[in-house]
C-alpha cells in the first residue's frame, strides 16, 4: 500500500507520555475563553520514512501533540487501543486494511467518561491509507460533539488531512469542523513555526 504511514498535549500540568490521563477531575481553568481538549492517537515502532523504514521511539503524531501542548492551555488524552497495534510496519498495514474494509470501530482501552466540559477539541492522528485510523471513528462516534468545534491535525506521508474533515463531519453531527493541520511525518520535529501559525489562526494560542 503505497504511502502508508504509521505515527504519534499536555498542558504544563500534564505529562503527554502517560498512557492514560484523567479527564474526570476538576474543570480545567486553563483558558477563560475556551476549554480545550487535545486527544490524539499515535503509534511508535517501525514507520515509513522517506520511502524506507525507520524505528521510532515516539510516534510522529505524539511529537506534534507535544509541540502543540507546549503552546496552548489544554487537557490531554492519549488514545490507546484495547488491542495494541503491532510495532511491525507490515502487520499494522494489514490490520488497518482489514479494519477499513470492515468499517471497524476498534475498542479504546482508556475511553474518557465525558467530553461535556470542553468546547474545543483537537483530534490528532496519523493518516493511514488516506484516512485516520479507524480508532478515531470510535472516539468521534462515542460522544456528543454538538456545539463543539473540532480541529483535526495529522501526520502523513503524502495524503495531508486525508478524509478527516469529511469523516469527522459525518461522525460528529452538530459540531463545527475547523481548519486542520497536516504535517509530513518526517518533518514533525521541525514543524514548530507551522504549528505556531496554525494555533494562532484557530484562536487557541497561549497569550
Amino acid at each position: 500500500m503505497t504511502g502508508f504511514e504509521t505515527s504519534g498535549c499536555s498542558s504544563s500540568r500534564t505529562n503527554v507520555g502517560d498512557a492514560q490521563e484523567s479527564l474526570d477531575g476538576p474543570d480545567s481553568t486553563a483558558s477563560p475563553r475556551r476549554r480545550v481538549l487535545l486527544a490524539y492517537f499515535s503509534r511508535p515502532g517501525e514507520n515509513y520514512h522517506y520511502g524506507r523504514r525507520t524505528t521510532l521511539k515516539t510516534g510522529n503524531t505524539e511529537v506534534l501533540a507535544r509541540m502543540i501542548s507546549e503552546r496552548i492551555d489544554c487537557d490531554v488524552h492519549r488514545i490507546e487501543a484495547a488491542d495494541p497495534y503491532s510495532d511491525d510496519y507490515d502487520e499494522t498495514v494489514a490490520r488497518n486494511v482489514r479494519e477499513q474494509q470492515a468499517d471497524a470501530r476498534p475498542a479504546i482501552a482508556n475511553l474518557p467518561t465525558t467530553l461535556d466540559r470542553y468546547d474545543t477539541v483537537l483530534l490528532g492522528s496519523p493518516i493511514w491509507n488516506v484516512r485516520a485510523p479507524m480508532i478515531m471513528s470510535t472516539i468521534a462516534e462515542k460522544f456528543d460533539f454538538r456545539g463543539k468545534t473540532v480541529f483535526p491535525f495529522t501526520t502523513h506521508a503524502m495524503s495531508g488531512l486525508g478524509t478527516t474533515e469529511r469523516d469527522y463531519a459525518a461522525s460528529c453531527p452538530g459540531a463545527a469542523i475547523g481548519e486542520g493541520l497536516a504535517v509530513h511525518g518526517e518533518e514533525a520535529h521541525d514543524a514548530g513555526a507551522e504549528v505556531q501559525s496554525w494555533l494562532r489562526r484557530i484562536g487557541v494560542l497561549r497569550d
